[in-house]
């Protein structure tokens, strides 16, 4: 599959068009497809390979997820983007589709505070079981005492 067949697939099953410059796809889908998008990534355009997952806190307009994954035999990597909305901080895990989703969304949980449904071990991967809040979050209190800090 070509990159340019890639994007056809996204169309015609999203409806929504991918971005993004020659190999390097971009797509950003509602919620509520995020885990078809990842499944179609997968088992239609051979996307395989699981780059990494991260998210982004826009303030007001509330989280946004982000996660790459590659075709390294036809050479092209989709992004893909959800927004969650002002107080939303829950989507479906990608791990039923990519065993390697589970540590960064892990991550995201401990970092961002975002649920994960379905996922295997939510717990915290990076800080304490007992820290309080999560600290990439823009309303987080960068001031606030933690342990080891007090």
């Amino acid at each position: 599959m070509t990159s340019a067949q890639a994007r056809a697939v996204i169309q015609d099953r999203f409806g929504v068009a991918a971005g993004g410059e020659g190999s390097a796809l971009t797509v950003t889908v509602p919620a509520e497809q995020w885990l078809a998008l990842g499944r179609a990534a997968r088992e239609t355009l051979g996307c395989v390979y699981f780059n990494f997952s991260s998210a982004v806190d826009w303030k007001e307009e509330g989280l946004e997820v982000v996660a790459r994954v590659e075709n390294l035999d036809a050479g092209f990597s989709l992004t893909m983007k959800s927004r969650l909305g002002p107080g939303v901080a829950a989507i479906a895990s990608l791990t039923p589709v990519w065993r390697g989703a589970e540590w960064m969304e892990r991550e995201g949980w401990d970092m961002f505070g975002i649920r994960y449904e379905g996922h295997p071990d939510l717990r915290r991967i990076l800080l304490p079981q007992d820290w309080e809040g999560h600290p990439l979050l823009k309303s987080y209190a960068v001031d606030t005492p933690h342990p080891p800090y007090r």
